[in-house]
């Protein structure tokens, strides 16, 4: 079985969540089935500038193959229709050139498919959102399969979006809150479907002290999409209000102003450096309204660290709710408590993060999930071969 992984950027240095995640399950998954990438040459999802050669290469030993953005993402133009289509009446046609503008803007990679389908049993298609998967998948809809890191955000309920939901053979979604969400919004439960999202692997970590001072962790990109102004504001509001020392460490790319303050230190991104910081860390605070799943999460409750999550966030509450591995919180308030309360005792940090590492081993072992995901590849598969040969 020979499958195609269709993701708006692949890389040792790309850092995403959906993007990451494609990258680790087409590695753990390359020993039992043949696995190829397809993807873009670019780097940065803003601006969708060309950074890697086109063409073939090996990534940690898959074969990922490249093609060229035909023109970068005007994100100004973009800015403007986005906000249009949210704040006005529109159209269908509004919502098409919206994705034309979202980009990415690879046509050579559409032809490639529309060309080599018959090469490839099954295409993998990461992220609704982009037009890799938008467009891509409609081309082969027959033999994909997507994977859609979908969650409650004002795009998926544009009406260009409902043929997509009701098109793939199969769904891989990250968690029961994700496939619920989709199945209620776009009423295609008949769509067979599996939530297997991804196994956690956490590598060796030197024993050397990162920070003498006791300090709260975020881990991710440090955007105001990502709730952070809301954690600056609340973070500084808890300074100002109780005599705690603690400091608040950022790791990830910086994508917005962040306030000048002492106790609000500014890691940079970090690959597998970030694992020492996570391990000495009070907590994990993962502000982001939007999450299909949160990788930095289930790293934190690896290495027996609770969280703090944003409670609008349905997934990492469902998490928390499972896991018993931390607090969540919908506003201010919330947030000052659960601060408090964490940070006041050892005791429940210690049972949070015990009780969350014991949810990342039951759940999100690499051994499991590997399984899980060649059967449910070999199903569809199946089912595919065998309609096909009913139908000759």
């Amino acid at each position: 079985m020979r499958i195609a992984f269709v993701v708006q950027r692949y890389g040792l240095e790309v850092n995403g969540g959906a993007e990451l995640e494609a990258r680790l399950i087409a590695e753990h998954l390359a020993p039992y089935i043949q696995v190829e990438v397809l993807t873009t040459c670019a780097l940065d999802y803003m601006t969708w500038a060309n950074h890697y050669a086109p063409g073939m290469e090996q990534v940690n030993g898959i074969p990922v193959r490249r093609f060229p953005v035909r023109a970068p993402r005007d994100l100004a133009l973009f800015n403007q229709v986005s906000a249009q289509l949210v704040a006005k009446p529109h159209t269908y046609f509004d919502e098409v050139r919206w994705m034309s503008l979202q980009g990415p803007d690879v046509p050579d990679l559409f032809q490639f498919i529309r060309e080599h389908q018959k090469d490839y049993d099954l295409f993998l298609f990461f992220t609704y959102l982009y037009s890799t998967a938008f467009l891509g998948l409609q081309l082969v809809p027959f033999k994909s399969i997507l994977f859609p890191t979908a969650h409650d955000e004002p795009w998926i309920y544009l009406d260009m979006f409902r043929a997509l939901f009701n098109l793939p053979r199969a769904f891989i979604f990250n968690s029961i809150e994700e496939e619920h969400f989709v199945a209620n919004l776009f009423q295609n439960s008949h769509i067979p479907r599996a939530v297997l999202g991804v196994g956690i692997d956490i590598p060796p970590i030197p024993d050397t002290q990162v920070l003498a001072e006791d300090y709260i962790v975020y881990v991710g990109r440090v955007d105001e999409s990502k709730g952070c102004g809301e954690m600056f504001r609340y973070f500084l509001r808890y300074k100002e209000e109780t005599d705690d020392p603690v400091k608040l460490v950022l790791i990830g790319t910086e994508a917005m102003a962040i306030p000048t303050h002492p106790d609000i230190l500014r890691m940079g991104y970090m690959k597998e450096e970030r694992f020492a910081w996570l391990r000495q860390a009070r907590l994990l605070i993962l502000p982001s309204a939007y999450e299909s799943l949160s990788l930095a999460t289930l790293e934190a409750w690896a290495l027996g660290i609770p969280v703090l999550v944003n409670g609008a966030a349905v997934v990492l509450k469902g998490h928390c709710l499972r896991s018993h591995g931390g607090l969540y919180y919908h506003q201010e308030r919330e947030f000052m408590l659960a601060l408090r309360k964490m940070r006041s005792n050892d005791a429940l940090r210690a049972e949070m993060g015990s009780k969350g590492r014991d949810y990342v081993e039951n759940n999100y072992g690499w051994e499991k999930i590997e399984k899980e995901y060649v059967s449910f590849l070999r199903k569809i598969y199946r089912q595919i071969y065998e309609i096909g040969k009913a139908e000759t």
